[in-house]
């Protein structure tokens, strides 16, 4: 865990992957990032979750007010979320000047699979996905690596496994990802290639929108 800003009021913490953001059940599944986070501010509050298997930012809040007002901000769409993935096979920007797609498809949980979710458009909640393809820049790889696409991701809403069902929907799952790539595309990578790179919010007590960045690390 990365403690990238902290003050009476909100944390701003670097997952890495494979640490559970909240605790499970069992006690082989009781260290998480809010707990890590709770030994140091005992008044640290979960707002918002990533998978495990994700890296990348999560935002805590200190005290039930800040809770409060960090969830308040993300029901009103007020949190921007980026992240940036790397999807199996060459996927293309249909788009000119690599303009953000949607994905605008239902999801639902897949009770007789969990965890997994999946596409319903009878039961499903509505979902959208933006994407396009990750710019290359000095410190940043190939948009196209040798095995995969670098992409970047947008959710405008926050379903359950979001982004990784609406990339295999769209027939590019994410490189790594356990629940939803074949195993071709799982064995290509150690870990799922999924990291929530930027988080623009308004403070919980000011309102002053803060901007954080994570670097990569795929």
């Amino acid at each position: 865990m990365v403690v990238l800003h902290a003050d009476d009021a909100l944390l701003v913490l670097e997952k890495p992957a494979g640490l559970l953001a909240v605790p499970g059940r069992g006690e082989d599944k009781q260290d998480c990032l809010s707990g890590r986070a709770q030994a140091e501010w005992p008044d640290a509050l979960v707002v918002h979750r990533l998978d495990m298997s994700t890296s990348g930012l999560v935002v805590m809040a200190r005290g039930i007010e800040a809770q409060r007002a960090l969830s308040r901000a993300f029901e009103q769409r007020q949190v921007h979320k980026r992240y940036l993935a790397v999807v199996a096979g060459q996927l293309a920007n249909p788009l000119p000047d690599n303009s953000w797609n949607t994905i605008e498809l239902p999801l639902a949980v897949d009770w007789i699979n969990r965890p997994r979710s999946k596409v319903c458009h009878g039961s499903g909640k509505p979902s959208l996905t933006r994407w396009r393809l990750a710019e290359p820049a000095a410190q940043t790889p190939a948009t196209h690596t040798g095995i995969g696409t670098r992409v970047e991701l947008e959710p405008f809403t926050g379903r359950t496994h979001q982004l990784r069902v609406h990339l295999q929907a769209l027939g590019h799952p994410i490189v790594g990802d356990a629940l939803y790539a074949t195993p071709a595309q799982q064995a290509m990578a150690r870990r799922l290639l999924l990291h929530a790179v930027l988080l623009e919010l308004p403070h919980p007590v000011t309102g002053q929108m803060l901007r954080f960045h994570s670097p990569c690390p795929f």
